[in-house]
């Protein structure tokens, strides 16, 4: 019984060092999230196997894993940025991106954890100054937007294209114009809206005018081709019907007396 202290306490000793170790050893890699491992006397960070997937992991306790996202994010972007013409311009962007899983190691091992501020945020911020550069400040507010958002996108790419990142989208949310160019381009905008309203009811006014033309014109050819149509001998024929006709009526009495000047019959009735 005396010898238990002796033997407790190293034993203590040893389940504390052992829980350290493991402690430090013990490496748990949540959802949507890779490792990086640094081995301290190996070589320094793995970049010929891939990274440390999800879950839990042991490594020697004199070595690091270095935890990054590799989901989609996305980051927010206000700059300010000069038009073809020299005007300021804030330009509100925001960007889609996540690092190369299988190009982790090689991502932590030349730009780091902070590749995002060194490397994708000033590459978007140069791209946006070139492309901006070559717009009206009346084209980025009005017609261009998409066309300046492609581009941003298409030359951010190309410069990130070997840094291990992956850009997936490149996004103009605003485009905000001092105050007295906004008010001068949107006058002219309704200017421009009045006069092509103004040239669409003229046009329309001409279709019309044109349309009553048209008929008239019709109209006037048919009475051309019915009055040549139409002889001495049809029109007594039809004179002669419609006094046949009326002389049929049971509501008057008829006396035919001698002719007209044109050959037909004169009807006298009374009621």
């Amino acid at each position: 019984m005396d010898r238990l202290p002796k033997i407790a306490l190293p034993t203590v000793v040893v389940i504390i060092l052992v829980f350290i170790l493991i402690s430090k050893s013990a490496i748990n890699i949540g959802a949507g999230e890779a490792g990086v491992l640094w081995k301290r006397f190996s070589g320094g960070v793995v970049t010929d196997q891939p990274p440390l997937g999800e879950g839990f992991h042991l490594v020697a306790p004199w070595n690091r894993v270095y935890i990054y996202e590799v989901r989609r994010q996305e980051v927010f972007e206000k700059m300010k940025v000069l038009s073809s013409n020299g005007l300021d311009i804030q330009l509100d962007a925001s960007a889609w991106y996540m690092p190369k899983y299988g190009e982790l190691g090689q991502l932590h091992q030349q730009i780091g954890e902070g590749y995002l501020d060194r490397i994708l945020l000033p590459t978007i911020r140069s791209a946006a100054r070139s492309v901006v550069g070559r717009y009206t400040p009346e084209q980025l507010y009005s017609s261009k937007r998409d066309a300046i958002q492609a581009e941003i996108f298409e030359e951010t790419k190309k410069i990130v294209e070997g840094q291990h990142i992956v850009l997936d989208e490149i996004l103009v949310r605003d485009v905000t114009l001092p105050p007295t160019i906004k008010e001068a381009i949107e006058r002219k905008l309704k200017q421009e809206q009045e006069s092509l309203e103004y040239e669409f009811r003229l046009v329309t006014a001409e279709k019309e005018a044109e349309r009553q033309r048209i008929e008239a014109q019709g109209k006037a050819d048919a009475n051309k081709i019915l009055s040549a149509s139409l002889t001495d001998k049809i029109l007594q024929d039809k004179g002669i019907e419609a006094t046949l006709k009326l002389s049929q009526s049971p509501n008057a009495k008829v006396v035919v007396v001698g002719s007209g000047d044109d050959g037909l019959p004169l009807i006298l009735g009374n009621n």
